[in-house]
């Protein structure tokens, strides 16, 4: 299994990025996408969730209303797009993936994959 975040940059308070994350390798649908992030001197933290057998997504209370996971089959992509930014979203996102279908639950710890990180940087 192989992942790719892309899609970082620079943003100003308020704005909008929209986070890829290529994916392949898979041999069956029973994993779970996770988006994480980790901010300079802070642990990594989830911040989304996309289990692949049924679509379920899941959110840290910090984004909920503000960001959404989704799915491009045809790509074999999961975006993340990201609304409403603000500083405390500057950090360094990756995408992870964890095999079996309640990966999602166990955060960090339920993910088996890891990508390079995108750097995320919200202006004030």
């Amino acid at each position: 299994v192989q992942l790719q975040a892309s899609g970082g940059g620079l943003v100003q308070f308020g704005g909008s990025l929209r986070l890829s994350c290529a994916a392949s390798g898979f041999t069956h649908n029973q994993y779970g996408i996770g988006w994480f992030r980790q901010a300079p001197g802070k642990e990594r933290e989830g911040v989304s969730c996309f289990r692949l057998i049924d679509s379920q997504t899941s959110y840290a209370d910090s984004v909920k209303g503000r960001f959404t996971i989704s799915r491009d089959n045809a790509k074999n992509t999961v975006y993340l797009q990201m609304s409403s930014l603000r500083p405390e979203d500057t950090a360094v996102y990756y995408c992870a993936a964890g095999r079996g279908n309640g990966s999602c639950r166990y955060g960090t710890a339920g993910m088996d994959y890891w990508g390079k990180g995108t750097l995320v940087t919200v202006s004030s």
